[in-house]
């Protein structure tokens, strides 16, 4: 039998597809059909011990990976504004939040999969070796096994490889990127991607390609194991199903 390798190569294609939820917004039910992994709000940024319990609890009808989704105390901005922590802070902020999260995760049966940091925190520490070495160090203490996610190319992945931990490399399909691949500032009015088609294509390119458009025209080189969704975005849930389809489409498997 001829083997057909351009359709085999097209096949073994496979992505995870996360999504930060536990905010209170409400989608979780509409969103996680359509992913593989949750990164679950600890509390300090938005949610609580509901909010966890319930996610977890949609998570599992979809068995749908879930993680600890830490960030900095600040409920106010939602964990986007950036804050001065000692190293002995750091530590504790992210070791507080993670058995926070665990002291309801396990009871219920559930196996954290992963621990992404949020907001600010996520973009400090992509930036920043040392607290870079700090959060992995954290989290490696309480379990070497445990993945973590970070921004590809960053000074999080780089400090997981380092020192050993299991890592997923993460781009952004709601996103906008800067030439250095960093993302662009929320602040700007083009860091946000709203128009389906252009989110689907820039998903689809980094998956096949792993290549991004910075919005500057340049092409950036990103592997990637992982793709973002922002739960609290306007398009969430249109995005979400429209990847979902479009993946299935390309003979692109959605998994953790």
């Amino acid at each position: 039998m001829q083997v057909n390798y351009i359709e085999t190569f097209m096949k073994s294609f496979s992505i995870d597809i996360n999504c930060d939820m536990g905010e209170g917004v409400g989608n979780e039910a509409n969103i996680m059909p359509f992913i593989s992994s949750a990164n679950i709000s600890c509390g300090f940024h938005a949610g609580g011990p509901d909010t966890i319990k319930r996610t977890i609890e949609i998570a599992q009808k979809y068995n749908v990976a879930i993680g600890a989704h830490p960030g900095y105390d600040d409920r106010e901005n939602f964990g986007r504004l950036s804050q001065y922590l000692t190293v002995l802070e750091l530590a504790e902020l992210i070791a507080e939040q993670y058995y926070a999260f665990e002291k309801i995760a396990i009871p219920m049966g559930a196996k954290i999969h992963h621990v992404k940091l949020h907001g600010a925190l996520y973009n400090d520490c992509a930036k920043d070796i040392n607290l870079s070495k700090i959060f992995i160090q954290t989290i490696q203490a309480i379990d070497p096994l445990i993945s973590i996610y970070g921004l590809s190319g960053s000074c999080t992945i780089q400090q997981a490889i380092l020192l050993g931990q299991p890592f997923y490399r993460e781009a952004f399909a709601d996103r906008t990127y800067q030439n250095n691949g960093q993302l662009t500032p929320r602040y700007l009015d083009n860091a946000m991607i709203e128009n389906a088609n252009d989110a689907s294509a820039q998903v689809l390119r980094l998956i096949k390609e792993n290549k991004v458009s910075s919005i500057q025209g340049e092409d950036i080189d990103l592997l990637v194991d992982t793709i973002c969704i922002h739960g609290d975005g306007e398009h969430a849930i249109e995005y979400a199903e429209r990847f979902y389809n479009d993946l299935k489409e390309n003979n692109i498997e959605i998994k953790y």
